[in-house]
């Protein structure tokens, strides 16, 4: 007995490969028609008896398929930006191409155009708190990746997590002077007033690890001049835990996106055109749609708040 429906439809042709019948006398037997027969016979003939099974009848494109030309912007502007599929989402939309977000994270895995996990990522569930602008600013340094004439440079980052506006210095030195100079300037720039700010344990924000701190009760012998500035603007001054920079977690993702959209992309010979260029990208980057203000820009954000 067949076991297949291949098999089946070989039954019926069979008789007629072997010359034991015609096709008009086999459809005077069997309940198909000569059409029928003479298609299981050239897909016999062509593909075996493999070629006899039933193949979906799903057609191969769709009325609603993405378009070849929007599917090239797609690729085209993910080369070129390197952004998620729910930013290129927001992006296109301003051109007016609403493309569902599904469909471009699609495309873009199908041209080998995303990030590729070596582990599976864990998903915390964090409580977010709602916070207004200004209300809190996290500050951090980051080394520029590379000399410039031999010389090491500093770019100090402030980053507000209500609207992710960000504002960004280079400096010659790491230092306490520094550190009071970007805070005083922030203060004049910033389109918000700033109440607190976070920055993590260095030596240039704090003296709490440095060995000013009196062993006896833990009170320190003399205060960072950068409290001192932030006591003279009514600011508080928050501190992360030792070894977690997680809590820092915002100017630490900007930072990571600093270095690979703007100081893998380019060299610098002169500090002048550092700091041209980076004012420049800082521009750039408070015009990007951010995940988390639902594919507003930080200048957006400030605008409609």
């Amino acid at each position: 007995m067949p076991q297949t429906i291949g098999e089946t439809k070989y039954r019926w042709i069979e008789p007629i490969l072997d010359k034991n019948i015609s096709i008009r006398g086999m459809t005077k037997v069997c309940p198909f028609s000569e059409r029928t027969l003479k298609y299981w016979l050239s897909k016999y003939k062509k593909d075996g008896i493999e070629g006899l099974e039933n193949r979906s009848k799903r057609p191969k494109t769709s009325p609603r398929e993405t378009s070849i030309r929007n599917k090239e912007r797609i690729i085209k502007l993910r080369k070129r930006t390197n952004l998620c599929a729910q930013k290129l989402h927001w992006r296109l939309k301003k051109e007016g191409l609403d493309i569902p977000v599904r469909t471009i994270g699609k495309i873009i895995k199908k041209e080998g155009l995303v990030r590729k996990y070596r582990t599976r990522k864990l998903k915390y569930k964090y409580i977010k708190v709602p916070l207004t602008k200004g209300e809190l600013v996290e500050i951090d340094v980051k080394f520029v990746p590379d000399l410039i004439r031999d010389r090491r440079y500093y770019q100090f980052t402030a980053i507000d997590c209500a609207s992710r506006w960000r504002y960004l210095k280079i400096y010659e030195e790491c230092s306490n002077c520094s550190s009071v100079d970007f805070l005083e300037e922030l203060i004049c720039v910033s389109p918000f007033r700033i109440r607190s700010i976070k920055t993590d344990n260095g030596s240039n924000f704090t003296n709490r690890y440095n060995g000013t701190y009196r062993t006896r009760d833990l009170s320190p012998t003399k205060l960072h001049s950068l409290d001192v500035c932030c006591a003279k603007y009514n600011i508080i001054h928050y501190l992360i835990d030792p070894g977690k920079p997680a809590q820092n977690g915002k100017v630490e993702r900007s930072h990571r996106s600093d270095q690979e959209s703007f100081y893998d992309k380019g060299r610098f010979r002169s500090l002048r055109e550092l700091e041209r260029k980076l004012k420049l990208w800082n521009n750039e980057y408070n015009n990007l749609e951010h995940c988390s203000l639902d594919g507003l820009t930080p200048n957006e954000f400030l605008r409609l708040g």
